[in-house]
């Protein structure tokens, strides 16, 4: 069933949740404070839904899709009848506030608002929407959204359990894979999990006990391959429970626990920001556009294969 949907934030994750609600032919209204951003975000949406064609990952055509999308600079423009609100802002609590402080005065007792916050738990975030704080549920996208199938559904404490319904319902109607959290702790399950693993990361690069690069090729050439295909706990029952136990035994204790290591300070003071840079922790030849398609490209392979 065709609803209106609201997605607060024209950056690179709200387009990818523009798109994905679009090619299923939902009614979507993409919101942000400046224009330019918005006509930077639909050329970015044209270009994202191209490539899905060119690999033939799109159920309709570029123009059929782009269509289901409107833009507007207002919160005032959103429709009374929207069935879900996606604030997908950066990470700071009071912008949020702000937001949802807005929307709770505004809206229709059966909107859902919905935050797509990687991090920052979803009871703290319901303190502005003091009328309506049973309808705010966590909502949080792996990205790119429009490739990845896992969506992290995290209730407050006041979140009604409708609310958890409706949600999973809307997002399974999308082709997404809901993962219920059942605790609202900070950074939910997928970022405790891939920070502890940056964080690992960090701490064996700053004490040289390997290249960047080749910790680099650890993960994504070995772990990340075979956790494509069998998941953490899967991989302990294969191998057996009590070989698992064993090294946690002797390796637990001697990893990092510590705040977050300086490295990012000595990166970023030396202008090492990332691929618009062209140099963050690696160094990069082509433009930050080419490295994210052929990320694009290999998840498309990826899913290809592991979806047959």
């Amino acid at each position: 069933m065709k609803q209106s949907i609201v997605i607060i934030g024209a950056g690179n994750m709200g387009q990818g949740l523009a798109i994905q609600f679009a090619r299923h032919n939902h009614s979507v209204l993409l919101i942000d404070h400046r224009e330019s951003n918005l006509d930077e975000a639909m050329m970015s949406i044209h270009d994202n839904l191209r490539r899905l064609a060119e690999a033939g990952a799109l159920e309709n055509n570029v123009r059929g899709v782009s269509e289901h999308i409107d833009t507007s600079t207002s919160q005032a423009s959103i429709p009374s009848d929207a069935a879900l609100i996606l604030e997908s802002i950066p990470e700071d609590i009071k912008a949020k506030h702000d937001v949802f402080s807005q929307l709770d005065e505004m809206l229709s007792k059966d909107t859902i608002l919905a935050s797509n916050t990687s991090s920052i738990p979803i009871t703290q975030i319901a303190k502005a929407a003091v009328r309506a704080p049973e309808r705010v549920i966590g909502c949080h996208w792996w990205y790119p959204p429009y490739l990845l199938p896992p969506v992290e559904v995290t209730a407050g404490k006041q979140t009604q359990p409708e609310v958890i319904k409706r949600v999973c319902d809307l997002l399974e109607g999308v082709n997404r894979s809901p993962i219920k959290v059942k605790q609202d702790l900070p950074g939910f399950v997928w970022n405790r999990v891939q920070n502890a693993v940056i964080r690992e990361c960090l701490y064996l690069a700053k004490n040289d006990v390997a290249s960047v690069e080749d910790i680099n090729r650890a993960i994504r050439d070995g772990y990340a391959r075979r956790t494509a295909v069998v998941g953490p706990f899967e991989t302990m029952d294969i191998a057996g429970l009590e070989q698992f136990a064993t090294v946690a035994e002797h390796l637990f204790p001697e990893l990092n626990n510590a705040d977050a290591p300086s490295l990012f300070d000595e990166y970023l003071s030396a202008g090492r920001t990332g691929i618009d840079a062209q140099k963050g922790f690696l160094e990069y030849s082509k433009t930050a556009d080419d490295v994210k398609d052929a990320r694009d490209r290999g998840l498309l392979a990826l899913n290809e294969v592991l979806d047959h």
